[in-house]
């Protein structure tokens, strides 16, 4: 299951092949050993990738130099036999010695883990947790090891078969997808990553590559909106003018959306790269297509009854998808995402195909990307069953964010779907208690953001709105 750049690297020439990994960056799915590490270290990089998304461990490499492995051969056997006697449950890794000619230009062997993304919290055999995040190998602490063995169930979804058979897979999809990664043959690529068993896909494969994934899971459609104004608008006043369901394979339902989103995102007159005014994107592309991209990747789908909503607005696009935050995820502080795939198959093949970014550093890139834009941040809400992105075309007052706590910009987007809200409906859609709502109102209030509209303290027609 080696990924693209990697499975080039390990088909190169045997003179060129240490070189060629050496240059390759260590990222979520690969990194580089020396081959002077022990084996109950190894095993804490073996459990992070099956913890994550799997990945390639490629030993008998280090400090540029390609080391080999053959001066040791009883070591190497340790090396191999340390999935079986350090980890717990035992990760599921092949590993194979793939030829090179090391440092010196005399033949050698690197060893080649390729590590399957768990469906089970794994540990060591010191009973410590890890996970691959980014090029690093982080030790869990006990309540992120916690949160992460709830997850862990959830992501097995992805594994069960779908019920439709290889045969109805798009072949020129799966081909060029085939041709990317350099496997010879595509039906036996399908197998290998896990993305069907025999002759069935499983819900990844279908997702990715069934003509029709739809007719076994209906919802596994992006619903795209186009409002007039500000406001979604109830019953008669709704002000929905164009709506679109967009299903089909994965990848061809994220290029149908990046073309009906772009032509439906709201624009401004502004000076552009040719120095004359022009229309240009009110949100930057990069940031609404990165939100679109972790929605149909991180989504839950075993939830089945719900699909993801992209709202475009005159003033902002919202990106609704099923399923909660994975549980190592901080929605108050989504820049320290510590990244954990719900899909971790379904990421790998977008990941290969260079659809979108790392669950976390797309994150901070789109945070990157609204503040070079000079807009406000990325918000995030999370429902009981969804999360939400809300990316706003509103530039930022700086002097206000300085003082203004986060979490009340959550306030700020309640108030703007909704209209008016009451201090206690404020309260619910925050998850807190009443007292600490009325705090983060004041807030808002002193900085002349919202204002409060009733006859007196005990109207029970008294509610918030934005000021005005």
């Amino acid at each position: 299951m080696p990924s693209g750049k990697v499975s080039r690297a390990l088909a190169s020439p045997i003179e060129k092949r240490g070189d060629e990994l050496l240059c390759l960056p260590e990222d979520q799915w690969f990194e580089r050993k020396s081959f002077r590490v022990e084996p109950r270290k190894l095993a804490e990089a073996l459990v992070g990738f099956a913890n994550s998304d799997g990945g390639v461990l490629v030993v008998g490499l280090c400090d540029g130099r390609v080391e080999g492995t053959r001066a040791d051969p009883r070591h190497r056997n340790a090396l191999m036999q340390a999935v079986v006697d350090f980890t717990t449950p035992p990760v599921r890794a092949r590993h194979a010695l793939h030829a090179c000619k090391n440092q010196h230009g005399a033949r050698d062997d690197l060893l080649v883990f390729e590590i399957e993304p768990g469906t089970r919290l794994h540990a060591t055999a010191r009973d410590e947790v890890f996970l691959r995040v980014g090029d690093e190998t982080r030790k869990l602490t006990y309540a992120q090891r916690r949160e992460l063995t709830f997850d862990k169930g959830e992501a097995a979804y992805e594994t069960e078969p779908s019920g439709v058979d290889v045969s109805e897979v798009d072949n020129k999809l799966l081909t060029s997808y085939a041709n990317r990664v350099q496997h010879p043959d595509p039906f036996r690529l399908l197998r290998a990553r896990g993305l069907a068993d025999g002759d069935m896909l499983s819900i990844a494969g279908c997702l990715l590559f069934a003509h029709n994934p739809q007719r076994v899971m209906p919802n596994a459609h992006v619903r795209v909106s186009r409002f007039d104004g500000r406001e979604r608008g109830l019953g008669a006043r709704q002000r929905m003018r164009e709506d679109v369901r967009i299903e089909g394979p994965i990848p061809r339902a994220l290029n149908q959306a990046r073309e009906t989103i772009g032509r439906w995102q709201p624009r401004r007159r502004a000076l552009g790269r040719a120095g004359v005014f022009e229309d240009v994107p009110l949100v930057p592309e990069d940031a609404w297509l990165e939100g679109v991209v972790n929605a149909v990747v991180h989504r839950s789908y075993s939830l089945a009854g719900d699909h993801i909503h992209v709202d475009v607005f005159d003033d902002r696009i919202e990106i609704e998808s099923p399923g909660r935050f994975p549980g190592l995820a901080r929605l108050d502080d989504p820049l320290q995402v510590m990244r954990f795939a719900r899909n971790p198959r379904l990421a790998r093949v977008c990941a290969d195909l260079q659809i979108g970014q790392e669950l976390g550093e797309g994150i901070r890139r789109m945070f990157e990307e609204m503040r070079l834009a000079g807009l406000d941040e990325p918000l995030y809400q999370q429902t009981a069953g969804s999360v939400r992105l809300t990316l706003s075309g509103d530039a930022v007052k700086r002097d206000r964010d300085d003082r203004l706590p986060p979490e009340t910009r959550a306030i700020v987007a309640a108030l703007r779907d909704a209209g008016q809200l009451s201090t206690g409906e404020i309260a619910e859609v925050l998850g807190v208690a009443r007292p600490t709502a009325i705090r983060r109102l004041e807030w808002l209030r002193e900085a002349s953001i919202i204002e409060w509209v009733g006859k007196s303290a005990k109207d029970p027609h008294a509610h918030w709105r934005l000021a005005r």
